[in-house]
């Protein structure tokens, strides 16, 4: 049977037990990606994103994402991956996987009868497949948090 143990050491952080509350403006309106109304201009509420974020914060882990194979999946390389192992794994669950001393994976679990099966979101990439009687260790993956990278425009060219 697979278990569920105790996250390696790599991993990018602790989520703090009591984080202190920091709650920000949260805006009235959904943002659009169209044309922006100027009725939208006011703030409606406040959001602390330890709370929007983090389920469970003794059990929480925090993975930095390598690579481009869950690309499809919403999970760019660099994403922080807030992990949560209270929260039990299942089919479908996108999963932080490690076993045989590999190192942490994140992928999409298919649990079948005698195997687990890891798929990543890029159709080309084959999927792990993890025989029974082999120890791996599965975390939920509850949040992803992204920093906005400025992207370099190219300078407009003078006639």
């Amino acid at each position: 049977m697979f278990t569920l143990l105790d996250p390696p050491a790599s991993f990018a952080g602790y989520a703090a037990i009591d984080p202190p509350l920091v709650s920000l403006p949260l805006g009235a309106a959904t943002a659009r990606l169209g044309f922006p109304s100027p009725a939208e201009d006011f703030e409606e509420d406040s959001l602390d994103l330890n709370r929007l974020l983090i389920r469970n914060a003794p059990a929480t882990y925090i993975y930095r994402a390598s690579g481009h194979s869950m690309a499809r999946a919403g999970i760019l390389d660099g994403d922080l991956l807030i992990v949560d192992r209270s929260v039990e794994p299942r089919t479908g669950s996108l999963v932080m996987a490690v076993w045989e001393g590999n190192q942490p994976t994140c992928k999409i679990l298919l649990i079948a009868e005698n195997h687990v099966e890891l798929h990543s979101a890029n159709p080309e990439v084959p999927p792990i497949v993890i025989e029974e009687g082999t120890e791996v260790e599965l975390f939920s993956v509850v949040s992803i948090a992204r920093q906005v990278k400025r992207a370099s425009v190219p300078r407009a060219s003078r006639s």
